[in-house]
């Protein structure tokens, strides 16, 4: 088993990084002040923003490894997976880190509404890149934040201005995805989004346990294209095929399953094969190795 950050709450990474523990649910993050850092791969229970001027180089992400650019921004939300094992060396990092637990959004209209934000997914651009005005201006919205965190103590009227300050922060965000967006080819970015989202929600609705593993046929229905169209279309959005892409994201639920404790035949299972073996080939020939062999035995 890889060496895994389980970030369970916001203040585990506030722990990791040595910085002050300032609210349950919450935890603002100056990288400045506590650099040097060492990395770690986390597995998130909670969202989070890492808001940075340099990442370190090779970070995981979903089921991708990438640089991310200068002054940009990585979305996480819970049961993903992301980062960088600790390699025993000392970066000097410079930005910011906000963190803060689902419970946190319970009640309030941001539960429903942070679904709506597609820069959580693991399948959006990687990262957003700011331009220098909206860095200054996050920046000065974390401050503020964490002063409110620092000079108050917890209550149901901060918890209000925490959640003020955090609508903020992700409309920003959200404001930068969109930026970026436009300047891409939109039609095939909408229909990838869709594919993406119809695969997300064939597994949150447990359509696996019925259909089985989704095909390129089904999503091509529900998408109302020809599996041809729907194939090109994918193939000049992330240079993979339909299949290829359909793979690689049940892979990365398989990864979740397997970190999150589920044996081999348990994870086949949840993924809708009907044979364990068909998911152990499948797992080695997109990442050369066995569930086994990730799971360290």
């Amino acid at each position: 088993m890889k060496n895994i950050l389980h970030v369970s709450n916001p203040n585990v990474y506030a722990r990791f990084v040595g910085a002050p523990q300032l609210h349950p649910l919450v935890s603002v993050i100056h990288y400045d002040e506590v650099s040097p850092v060492r990395t770690s791969l986390n597995r998130y229970g909670v969202y989070g923003l890492f808001i940075q001027k340099n990442f370190p180089r090779n970070l995981t992400y979903g089921m991708k490894m990438f640089d991310a650019a200068d002054a940009s921004i990585i979305a996480v939300e819970p049961g993903q997976i992301g980062g960088k094992e600790d390699s025993g060396e000392d970066l000097h990092i410079s930005g910011w880190v906000l963190l803060f637990s689902p419970e946190l959004l319970h009640g309030t209209d941001l539960e429903a509404k942070i679904k709506d934000y597609p820069y959580f997914s693991y399948f959006a651009t990687e990262t957003l890149i700011m331009e220098p005005s909206e860095w200054g201006r996050i920046t000065q919205l974390l401050t503020q934040l964490r002063y409110e965190l620092q000079e108050n103590e917890d209550s149901p009227a901060l918890r209000a201005v925490i959640l003020g300050y955090i609508r903020l922060v992700l409309e920003y965000c959200q404001r930068i995805y969109q930026r970026q967006l436009s300047q891409e080819d939109k039609t095939s970015s909408d229909i990838l989004k869709r594919y993406h989202n119809l695969l997300r929600e064939y597994y949150l609705d447990g359509k696996q346990m019925d259909l089985g593993v989704p095909t390129v046929q089904y999503c091509a229905e529900q998408l109302a294209y020809s599996p041809r169209y729907l194939g090109d279309v994918i193939h000049k959005s992330t240079g993979d095929t339909a299949i290829g892409y359909i793979h690689a994201f049940v892979i990365e639920q398989g990864k979740n399953l397997l970190m999150n404790g589920h044996n081999v035949n348990e994870t086949a299972y949840l993924l809708g094969y009907e044979f364990p073996h068909h998911f152990t080939r499948l797992f080695k020939k997109v990442t050369g190795i066995t569930p086994m062999m990730f799971l360290g035995k």
